[in-house]
């Protein structure tokens, strides 16, 4: 014990004795520094983002069918929505699963997409006129309904006189750059006194000509791609707690509905002026960016005093009296050309932005629909099915939601949620309601089923039972053929309340399985995947990690980025020690050969060279993971910014308050350790063999 500390107090005497020692301790110090921040970062990325894929839809753990040709990936793969077989009866699978003392409930599921189109200025307001015309033929017209129509219709009216207006610049209408001449007759009968004379007389048809020839022609409708998952909403929104509703209300408990996702509401079915104005007002609220130095905020404002077509087509003459006013006693001017006026109010600046937010809600927003799909509204869903088909759903928006802590997270975010009904009719599954439909009508068309085997001799042969049956005269009529049928028209199929045994009872692509003990994952995961198999059912048990697809792989390769980049330099410093120590030891002959001359044994000179080592080692690589750890507990504590939505599903929310495990610093005194004591082996065993003599004959 008293050679150990005589050894120690050697080391701490020579700690600063030389510039190669420095060299070293300067190597060590950073390595240990990128070990502890390095891995506290990855690690809390995992654990951030295990956060937010967990709570957002995959759960701990999701069961699929063993006979999908991919592997699940919830959030979307390379080439579109992965191809899984379906699970053709849930209520199979789902008393299995909730049978294990770790499940706490099984939610189930399945995603898709589609493209949807969001409609432009005039398809919605034709819409708009054609229910109040449909209001008056049921109700007959009041005054308050006669004033909405002619505001409407002035609006439709004014819309049409801007779009003649831009006849002399083409190219903004069409991409070819040229309208056809039908077209333009099609805008000057539009724009006629006697088209609008004589529009009262047949509202109907003078509307269908509108949508047909008038609304293609406007450029801002957009095609959008809508991403969904089907699933039980009741169930999904007890069973993931950081999913809240934000407008509107919930999908009633059994019925067919959708709740948008709040950013994809906001992203792409807002007025596009006023989103850019909001995606400004949170990165200089959140991310504490400026106007003057930023320059995607700069493009956006840009983009705001320059793209105002979308803002004008909204405004009928009365509403755009209404808007200069406002912008003229806001600017304090006397310019009376509405796009110049918006064009000056949307030049914000860092001075004027908060100022011109609160002007533009509270008096230019009331002018105008925000948004081109109101809540309460069908929307129209049209997806090709399994089968190849393509099969339309109309389906209502109740409301909106968005998952805390990731409201703008562009992964999380770009899920919406419909009801598990309306998902088996886009995926081409028939309920018993659409074959009892099916059914009923095959029975009215006098349809006969024929075998395989049979067809030949049904078509071309002679059969008993006729193939092909007389046709019925009003037989399709729409009063005597759809209301016959009742309860099977689409209308009343939209309104019917569904039990909990119809939900469950159906295909489902996946289930999210909710564990009691998140701790007991791997387990849990091998014991339901036995169960299944006992079960002779064929179904993948996954963890969430492995159902997110390649996002759940990120901070697994992160990992490995890390752990390369700390052998790299490690094996890189032990070089570099080696070669230090080397020079060291020769600088030191002199010393060690005196050492020697006065009895040290071998022993003690090698000892000494690795103790110093060692030394070395820890002071230095105390230092960096103290370091290390005051950085971690700074950006714990003041948290790091998601620079950008993607990193918002990454960090779990707007920011990453890191924290530090004890197996990071464990780990990392380990390595400084491991690297120091492996660099010095080699230097001192050739200390220990220097010669006394030789030793003391050198002259250096």
């Amino acid at each position: 014990m008293g050679q150990l500390r005589l050894l120690i107090q050697v080391a701490f005497r020579n700690l600063f004795a030389s510039r190669i020692n420095l060299l070293i301790g300067a190597i060590i110090f950073f390595g240990t520094l990128l070990v502890v921040v390095g891995g506290g970062l990855v690690d809390s990325v995992d654990t951030a983002m295990s956060r937010s894929i967990i709570g957002s839809i995959a759960g701990h753990l999701q069961v699929y069918s063993d006979h999908s040709k991919d592997e699940l990936g919830l959030f979307g793969q390379m080439g579109g929505e992965p191809d899984l077989a379906a699970v053709d009866d849930f209520s199979v699978i789902k008393p299995l699963l909730e049978k294990h003392p770790n499940v706490k409930t099984v939610v189930p599921m399945g995603t898709s997409g589609a493209m949807v189109t969001s409609g432009n200025t005039v398809d919605l307001l034709l819409a708009r006129l054609r229910e109040l015309y449909r209001q008056r033929v049921d109700h007959g017209e009041t005054p308050e309904l006669r004033e909405q129509l002619d505001s409407l219709k002035g609006h439709v009216r004014h819309i049409v006189t801007l779009l003649e207006s831009d006849l002399a610049n083409k190219d903004t209408l069409l991409s070819d750059g040229a309208l056809e001449p039908a077209d333009e007759e099609a805008i000057a009968k539009a724009r006629s006194d006697a088209f609008w004379a004589g529009f009262e007389q047949d509202p109907f048809s003078a509307l269908e000509f509108l949508e047909n020839r008038i609304a293609p022609l406007l450029p801002d409708g957009t095609m959008l791609y809508l991403r969904y998952a089907g699933t039980d909403l009741e169930s999904f929104q007890k069973s993931f707690d950081r999913m809240e509703l934000v407008d509107g209300q919930p999908v009633p408990p059994g019925k067919r509905g959708m709740l948008l996702s709040k950013f994809f509401y906001e992203e792409f079915l807002k007025l596009k002026t006023a989103r850019r104005l909001d995606l400004i007002k949170r990165e200089r609220d959140i991310n504490k960016k400026r106007i003057a130095e930023d320059p995607e905020m700069q493009r956006w404002v840009k983009e705001n005093t320059q793209q105002l077509r979308e803002f004008a087509l909204q405004l009928d003459p009365l509403k755009t009296k209404l808007a200069i006013e406002r912008l003229q006693n806001h600017l304090g001017t006397k310019e009376p050309n509405l796009e110049k006026l918006l064009a000056s109010f949307f030049a914000t600046t860092d001075d004027n932005f908060d100022a011109r937010y609160a002007t533009f809600y509270k008096d230019l927003a009331p002018l105008l629909e925000l948004y081109r799909l109101r809540l309460g509204d069908s929307l129209t869903i049209t997806a090709f099915t399994r089968t190849g088909y393509v099969q339309s759903v109309n389906v209502r928006i109740y409301g909106t939601y968005q998952f805390k802590g990731l409201e703008e997270s562009q992964l999380a975010g770009g899920l919406n949620l419909m009801d598990l009904m309306t998902f088996r009719d886009l995926y081409g599954y028939l309920t018993p309601d659409r074959k009892a439909e099916i059914a009923e009508i095959q029975k009215k068309s006098g349809v006969t089923a024929v075998a395989r085997e049979n067809a030949e001799d049904a078509l071309f042969g002679s059969s008993a039972a006729p193939l092909v049956a007389d046709a019925t005269p009003g037989l399709l009529n729409d009063k005597e053929g759809m209301d016959g049928m009742g309860h099977l028209r689409r209308e009343d199929l939209a309104e019917r309340v569904y039990n909990q045994q119809e939900l469950e009872k159906g295909m489902v692509l996946s289930a999210a399985v909710i564990l009691k003990d998140p701790s007991k994952l791997k387990e849990t995961m091998a014991e339901l995947q036995q169960s299944a198999k006992d079960a002779n059912l064929p179904l993948r048990v996954v963890s969430w990690q492995q159902a997110a697809g390649i996002i759940g792989q990120f901070v697994m390769m992160a990992k490995m980025v890390l752990a390369i980049a700390v052998l790299i330099i490690f094996v890189v410093a032990l070089v570099i020690i080696n070669n230090a120590m080397m020079m060291a030891t020769l600088q030191r002959v002199r010393e060690i050969g005196t050492m020697r001359a006065i009895g040290a044994q071998r022993s003690l000179v090698l000892n000494m060279v690795l103790v110093e080592t060692l030394v070395l080692g820890l002071v230095f690589g105390a230092a960096g993971a103290l370091l290390g750890s005051g950085l971690i507990a700074m950006w714990g504590h003041a948290g790091i910014p998601a620079g950008n939505p993607t990193l918002y599903f990454f960090f779990s929310g707007p920011r990453l308050h890191p924290t530090l495990s004890l197996g990071i610093l464990a780990a990392a005194f380990v390595i400084v350790l491991v690297v120091s004591a492996l660099s010095t082996l080699y230097p001192a065993f050739l200390a220990a063999r220097v010669s006394p003599l030789r030793a003391m004959q050198t002259d250096e």
